[in-house]
């Protein structure tokens, strides 16, 4: 009995001794697993920082080679436009060449719709004269160019040759000699011009060859009012017999 207690007694301090060296082996291997974890944890994080490294490399790369190929493509357009440029530069002393010679030219223009202007039939004489002015001094003015005063010139042109085609009529001031009264005024086309007196007693007609206002009889006045009517729309067309310059200046109704 002695010997089983002694026994136990010896074995006690074994057992303590198994105790603490398993609770150290335990701490231990908790400390490694933690140690264990924390390296993962590292190793997770560096794996982390490669894979953006990586792809930050790559995006790098990739724009690199975008920014390369954009060099090269405005490279070509430098190039292009400097191929432009010059081409430009040409054309501008071509044009200055051109609008030297313009001038001269739309000048030329001016004076000649003012001759045509002053041989004409005598209507509108005011308003014709005006628009030749504005030309003339378009021509000396620095700041119109040469593709606008071109352009006017063109315009005026126009106009004088929509009088030829159309049939227009118009209250105005009839002068002759030192006398002015106000009368009705037709025109036919470039053909001829004609006057009625607002109380519709007298007609007549501008001649060309010998510049001044002829009388027309009497019998015209209905034919006048009904060119009149059609002139402001207030009439359909209707034919007209009225004198043309072929016919005899001795012209009866």
């Amino acid at each position: 009995m002695r010997a089983v207690w002694l026994t136990a007694l010896l074995c006690l301090p074994l057992t303590l001794q198994a105790q603490q060296a398993v609770q150290q082996a335990q701490g231990q291997s908790s400390e490694l697993t933690a140690a264990a974890v924390e390296s993962q944890r590292r190793i997770d994080q560096l794996d982390d920082a490669t894979r953006s490294a990586l792809e930050e490399y790559r995006q790098a790369n990739q724009q690199i080679s975008q920014l390369g190929e954009y060099n090269s493509r405005m490279e070509k357009v430098v190039a292009q436009q400097q191929e432009e440029l010059s081409s430009l530069s040409e054309q501008l002393g071509s044009i200055e060449h051109t609008q030297a010679e313009m001038r001269p030219l739309i000048r030329r223009m001016v004076e000649s719709l003012e001759q045509f202007i002053a041989v004409d039939l005598p209507f509108l004489p005011q308003e014709r004269e005006d628009r030749v002015a504005q030309l003339q001094d378009m021509l000396v003015d620095p700041d119109v160019t040469v593709a606008e005063l071109y352009r006017r010139v063109l315009e005026a042109y126009q106009i004088e040759s929509d009088y030829g085609r159309t049939l227009e009529g118009w209250r105005g001031e009839l002068a002759q000699g030192e006398n002015a009264r106000v009368v009705e005024f037709l025109r036919i086309g470039r053909l001829m011009l004609f006057y009625q007196t607002l109380d519709g007693h007298e007609q007549g007609y501008w001649d060309m060859q010998s510049e001044s206002w002829q009388v027309l009889p009497s019998g015209y006045r209905r034919t006048l009012e009904q060119g009149l009517a059609i002139a402001r729309t207030e009439q359909m067309p209707v034919m007209l017999r009225l004198p043309l310059p072929a016919v005899s200046q001795e012209m009866t109704p």
